[in-house]
């Protein structure tokens, strides 16, 4: 409901009242805050992905099921733990331990 009172807004259709304002910048607050919180998600996985294919070297079935898994992974803290293990691991098998666990 809120964006449709944007969208009438920037169509000229209603007044920028201090009240609309507002809920136009908070909004747009959660968007920005949301955008960087995704983009630090899919950052991590990156790093991970590329540590693992050029430290560890996996063969190509173990690193698409590590990709899978890393994927569906959204949490940063988890995968700030992750970017330490795939760091630390001696082999891709160490670390997809290190993944299941």
């Amino acid at each position: 409901m809120a964006e449709r009172l944007m969208e009438a807004m920037d169509q000229g259709l209603l007044m920028d009242t201090p009240f609309l304002r507002r809920i136009r910048t908070e909004s747009e607050a959660r968007g920005e805050a949301k955008g960087r919180t995704e983009g630090r998600i899919e950052e991590l996985r990156t790093i991970i992905l590329d540590v693992l294919a050029t430290r560890l070297n996996p063969s190509l079935a173990a690193y698409r099921r590590i990709e899978a898994r890393v994927a569906a992974i959204n949490d940063i803290e988890q995968l700030r733990k992750l970017v330490q293990a795939v760091v630390s691991a001696a082999n891709a098998t160490e670390f997809e331990q290190a993944l299941a666990g």
